[in-house]
């Protein structure tokens, strides 16, 4: 394929031959020319040269509009990362305050242990169980926040991205 320059050029150039070959032609006959034939205006490389622009700036722009989208993309991944970390930590926070009442429950059970042997036994297996029951309950909790924030983060950025795609689908058209 050839540019389109070097197609305009050779076109003038065919024009310019056709026209002093006719010149000639109304010499040999006797005829005269109205006017000496002068070299054609070059209308068609202004327009091709505009069309070029045209096109280059289009391309430019549609470059500028997927690289938008990309840097969406990433704003959309830094924000489920961000909330990612939010629910890891939120989780952690859950994790040390179970743990922490389950340690306050252990020596709350081992000071009744020490008034009252036999009673403090008893007390101490029932709060004891009471404790792990109750972290376990936490720690259950707080992964299944995890989980849902972050399936709810990961739909989202799904969504989002789709919505961003699809609307470039249609401007790219």
């Amino acid at each position: 394929m050839t540019n389109p320059k070097e197609r305009a050029k050779k076109a003038s150039q065919e024009i310019a031959e056709v026209t002093r070959k006719s010149v000639e032609e109304m010499k040999g006959q006797g005829q005269k020319p109205a006017k000496e034939v002068e070299e054609p205006v070059r209308p068609l490389d202004e327009v091709l040269g505009q069309a070029e622009k045209a096109y280059a700036a289009y391309m430019d722009a549609q470059r500028q509009v997927a690289e938008a989208y990309r840097m969406n993309e990433r704003q959309i991944a830094k924000a489920y990362r961000r909330a990612e970390q939010q629910a890891e930590n939120a989780c952690d926070e859950n994790i040390r305050e179970a743990l922490r009442i389950r340690d306050e429950a252990i020596v709350q059970a081992l000071k009744a242990r020490d008034e009252a042997i036999t009673q403090a036994e008893k007390d101490y297996r029932k709060a004891k169980e009471q404790a792990e029951k109750a972290c376990g309950g936490k720690i259950e909790e707080a992964w299944r926040k995890r989980q849902e924030t972050v399936e709810q983060a990961w739909q989202i950025r799904d969504e989002t991205i789709e919505q961003a795609w699809g609307i470039y689908a249609k401007l790219s058209r």
